[in-house]
Order: C-alpha cells, then sequence, then structure tokens
C-alpha cells in the first residue's frame, strides 16, 4: 500500500506495526478534512483545525479548508494564496502543464513527485507544494481549480472582503450595477467590503444569479421555467 499520508507528514514511511488494514481502519473513522490536514502538519500537537471564516463545502472544501488551516498555524497565510494565484494563472498559459495534470496515462505516484520537485526547486512554499502533493497522490488534480477559488473565497473573507458575482443574460450597464452594489452593500455587516464581480450567461434568459460569501439566490428566468415546467411534468 502507498503510504501517502504519513510519507507526506514527515517523510517516513509507516513503520512495521502501522499495517495497512490498521491504516485503512483509523481512515475510516476520521473525517476527511482531518486527514488532509495531517497531511499539512509535522507535529501531532498541532493537527487540530483552525476554523476558517466561512465555511465552504464539498470535497474541493475540505481540501481548502485543510490548507487555510495548516497555513495559518506556519503564519503563510498570504505566501500561500499568492503561489495558488500564480499557479492559477500558469495553468491558464501553459498547456504543458495542463495537459499533464488531465492526463490520465500518468501514474499519480508520478505526478506526486513532479510536483514534490517542482516545490524543492522553485520558491513555492511548503503547504502550497504538499497540496498539490496531496492533489495528485490521491488522484484529485482535476479539482485544483476549484480548491484555489475557495482558498480564495476563504481568504477573501478573512480580509472581511465578501466576494459576490453576479449572472446575468445580457451585460449590465454602468448605472444598473452601481445600484446593484449598492443593494449588496446592505447584506454586509461592520468592517466588511464587497468585490463584485459581474458574468455574462445568455442561457438563463433574464433576471440574475447572486453568489455573496457562501449564499446563492437564483432568481433567473430559467430557474423559474424549468421550475413550472416540472410542476407541470409532475401533474401530467
Amino acid at each position: 500500500m502507498h503510504c501517502d499520508v504519513k510519507t507526506l507528514c514527515n517523510g517516513s514511511c509507516m513503520n512495521q506495526y502501522f499495517t495497512p488494514s490498521v491504516f485503512l481502519y483509523t481512515v475510516a473513522r476520521m473525517s476527511v478534512s482531518r486527514v488532509i490536514t495531517r497531511t499539512f502538519c509535522s507535529s501531532p500537537a498541532v493537527q487540530q483545525l483552525v476554523k476558517p471564516p466561512i465555511q465552504v463545502f464539498g470535497l474541493e472544501g475540505r481540501y481548502a479548508t485543510a490548507l487555510f488551516s495548516a497555513a495559518s498555524k506556519q503564519k503563510v497565510l498570504d505566501a500561500v494564496e499568492k503561489d495558488l494565484v500564480n499557479f492559477q494563472a500558469l495553468l491558464k498559459t501553459d498547456a504543458k502543464l495542463a495537459g499533464f495534470i488531465k492526463d490520465p496515462s500518468i501514474k499519480r505516484k508520478d505526478k506526486a513527485e513532479a510536483f514534490k520537485t517542482i516545490g524543492s526547486k522553485v520558491s513555492m512554499n511548503p503547504a502550497t507544494a504538499n497540496l498539490l502533493t496531496l492533489l495528485a497522490e490521491n488522484g484529485r488534480l482535476a479539482k485544483v481549480n476549484q480548491v484555489i477559488n475557495l482558498y480564495k473565497l476563504i481568504m477573501a473573507a478573512n480580509r472581511g472582503e465578501v466576494v459576490c458575482e453576479v449572472v446575468t443574460a445580457k451585460p449590465l450597464d454602468a448605472d444598473t450595477k452601481n445600484q446593484l452594489e449598492s443593494a449588496l452593500k446592505g447584506f454586509l455587516k461592520k468592517g466588511q467590503t464587497i468585490l463584485l464581480t459581474t458574468k455574462v450567461d445568455p442561457s438563463i434568459i433574464g433576471g440574475m444569479v447572486v453568489s455573496i460569501g457562501d449564499k446563492y439566490v437564483d432568481m433567473s428566468i430559467a430557474s423559474k421555467v424549468k421550475k413550472y415546467t416540472d410542476i407541470i411534468q409532475a401533474a401530467a
């Protein structure tokens, strides 16, 4: 059995008494977040999760939360965010890197070793390198963009920023955007600032879809059409 968690923590494989069956039983009793957190830690004394300012969900959220916890303890939150932003930008411009991540013919262990090497040769924080290595070993590199986006969302909340995305069928004019931003500020707490981005998606037909922090509101015409279609089909 490949000793991924133990190896990433301290660089050595499981000892002879830590058998695969014992390992599987132990992991089965742990939450995914806590298992992920162990890979970023070098001491059992610091394996307690640091709670992020907002809760993010799904497997990607667990990776992002564990990374935030580890980076917080090591006081490298900003450095890790910078690494991730740079890596995300590189994925958009480097076709070979993107292909390497997506290529299913390359073994997980080979991808993991590649990221270990990259982490040791470039100015990448160890916590960032550990995340990429762990994603590779667990076959989760396809989710790296989602993990990065959620980490950025947590960091924005940590700075008192609330990330808001508004999707409309047509571009918003400046006046409408300003009115919308003013209305959304009413949902903020004292000391918070809003980071508003807008996107255009003709498939929603009309209305808008709003994501603010960890909240999501679908006010699109497309969703209403689907709702009424489902009701009609259920009654038929």
